[in-house]
Formats: C-alpha cells, sequence, structure tokens
C-alpha cells in the first residue's frame, strides 16, 4: 500500500513574505508546486507544475534545495503522507495564477494561520523560514 505522495514545491520569498498558491480543488492556500510523475526527478516535476500553475518558466539548473518536508497531505485521503523537496530559486519572478490556480498571495505564518484552512505542509514550511529569519512573523 502506497502512502506517500512524492512532491516538489516552490519557494518564492518578497518583503519578508512566502508566496502561496489557492487552488480552486483543494479551497486551500498552498506552496506552488506539485505531485511527481514516475520517472521524473523533483526538480523536472517543479518546473512543469510551475509552468502550468503559475505561467513561469523554470530551468531544473536555476532551483537550489532548501529543505525537505513529511506531513499529511492536504486534500487527500486519511493516512496519506506528503513528501515534499521544497527548492528556492534567486531571480526575480513574475507569477501568474494558472490552471486550478485561482490566487497568489504572499503570506508571513500569522498571516496564513488566520485563513479559513491550512495545508499541515504549508505551515510547516512557514515556521521552518520563520525560525531561519527567511520571513517575518
Amino acid at each position: 500500500m502506497k502512502n506517500n505522495l512524492f512532491t516538489a514545491g516552490l519557494l518564492v520569498i518578497k518583503n519578508n513574505k512566502l508566496l502561496l498558491a489557492y487552488s480552486t480543488n483543494k479551497q486551500c492556500f498552498y506552496l506552488p508546486g506539485g505531485k511527481v510523475n514516475d520517472g521524473e526527478t523533483t526538480e523536472k516535476a517543479l518546473c512543469r507544475e510551475i509552468a502550468e500553475e503559475l505561467n513561469l518558466q523554470l530551468v531544473e539548473a536555476e532551483l537550489e534545495f532548501y529543505t525537505h518536508i513529511t506531513a499529511p497531505a492536504y486534500g487527500e485521503r486519511e493516512g496519506i503522507i506528503m513528501e515534499q523537496d521544497c527548492f528556492v530559486i534567486s531571480r526575480n519572478v513574475n507569477p501568474v495564477a494558472a490552471s486550478e490556480i485561482g490566487e497568489l498571495r504572499y503570506f508571513t505564518l500569522q498571516e496564513y494561520l488566520q485563513q479559513p484552512t491550512t495545508a499541515p505542509g504549508a505551515v510547516m514550511i512557514l515556521q521552518q523560514l520563520t525560525t531561519a529569519g527567511l520571513i517575518q512573523d
């Protein structure tokens, strides 16, 4: 039984806040990115997902691994664990919501916790970035 969901997420930090994407399918803001297909690297999956969701063309070489998080997978059946490699890019980007993404917004941890629904993985990465001083509290 496969209970792990392998994903890749993009960390875009601007003005001490983290970019999150609102999924109209899951009715929640979460880290831009998505599932890794069989035979794909997490970097390749992230480039594909970001092109679909944010209308941004990224190349694998510009992705810098930041951390790996493990959290309950939001919007999946109970017991599914999300394994997510998180990457940062150093250049400025201008993401545009596309596909199932209804809105893009930058959050601090406290701002995100005030949302009606939160994804465990997004909370976890916001906590890590706040502790590291990369986003403000």
